[in-house]
């Protein structure tokens, strides 16, 4: 490929040399003519003379020999490490008592895939998918998550001062004299095309929750316009249940499973746990349980409207549910 700002392309470059070896023009002269150097013109001719028009062509950068290159056997100890054990760079070049960065430029040059992007269990890459319309799938979780004790817990006052707190908290003592915090449970539902997202912080995880949760959140996609058709979740108890079941199919909607410790497959939502957590639940330090509850819904709806997403191409869920209301808010 020719260089943006280089004066001469395949063509220009043929001109010079005709003008040079079968024109006879002195080499400062057609320099001058082509606005390069003598030194590019005298290139170009001898090119010219020993491969004609063929010649005139770019040649790759890369050296005839690397005697400094990594051997080969060594490659393939790389090689074999990472498609065997799922190593990465660093892991390997310590196994081998090799430099990281000699391992890291043998993945790339071999094009083996991130640890990312494949999976752990099968090193084969992980097939990414998207629905092609709002409601075709939609990703069912629960996310447990420990409750925050009155003053605040270790985040704010170290672990050895937040650890005395939180044991000062609650009335209910567990055998050891330590209080039950209990746990905030977030039963979250994800559109797979949209990724608009709808969540609850509920007491628990039983199936009566669970579909009762459910019901508010297929109300909450039906006013933005998505009619639901799937369902996907894991193999929780309350998924299970026959409650569960028959609640999905009087409505119309498949349900669909999880294969057993493949949570990858639900992945979308996952991947909304992990994001609820770094912005909203420890991103930053909280004095109570319930000064973190206040703050959510503030985050969820910057997260559906706001927020850039970048599976969407830096938009919000919002961009793809043109019916959502507070979409400009």
């Amino acid at each position: 490929m020719v260089h943006r700002n280089a004066p001469l392309s395949e063509t220009g470059r043929e001109r010079l040399a005709r003008c040079i070896v079968e024109g006879g023009w002195p080499l400062r002269r057609a320099a001058e003519r082509f606005q390069v150097s003598p030194t590019t013109a005298k290139r170009w001719a001898d090119r010219y003379r020993v491969l004609g028009a063929a010649g005139m062509t770019d040649r790759s950068s890369r050296p005839h020999t690397s005697p400094r290159r990594t051997p080969t056997r060594t490659e393939r100890r790389i090689i074999k490490v990472r498609v065997l054990r799922r190593f990465g760079p660093a892991r390997i070049a310590f196994l081998l008592h090799l430099n990281p960065s000699t391992v890291h430029r043998v993945l790339t040059r071999y094009k083996l895939a991130r640890l990312s992007h494949v999976d752990r269990a099968t090193g084969r890459p992980i097939r990414r998918y998207e629905h092609d319309a709002p409601g075709d799938l939609v990703h069912v979780d629960i996310k447990k998550l420990g409750n925050i004790p009155d003053g605040g817990g270790h985040r704010i006052h170290g672990r050895a001062t937040g650890k005395a707190n939180s044991q000062r908290t609650g009335s209910d003592k567990r055998k050891d004299g330590k209080p039950r915090l209990g746990y905030a449970y977030l039963h979250n539902a994800v559109d797979d095309h949209s990724r608009l997202a709808y969540t609850e912080i509920l007491a628990d995880e039983t199936r009566q929750t669970a579909v009762a949760f459910w019901t508010r959140a297929r109300a909450f996609f039906a006013d933005a316009g998505i009619t639901v058709a799937r369902v996907l979740t894991d193999n929780g108890s309350c998924y299970r249940s026959h409650l569960w079941r028959d609640t999905l199919a009087q409505a119309g909607i498949t349900h669909k499973r999880t294969r057993p410790y493949r949570p990858q497959t639900n992945g979308k939502v996952e991947r909304y746990n992990r994001t609820m957590l770094e912005e909203w639940a420890y991103a930053r330090p909280y004095r109570s349980e319930t000064e973190r509850r206040d703050a959510f819904p503030t985050w969820l709806h910057t997260y559906n409207h706001h927020r850039g997403h970048t599976a969407l191409k830096g938009l919000p869920p919002a961009s793809r549910v043109p019916n959502l209301s507070g979409q400009y808010s």
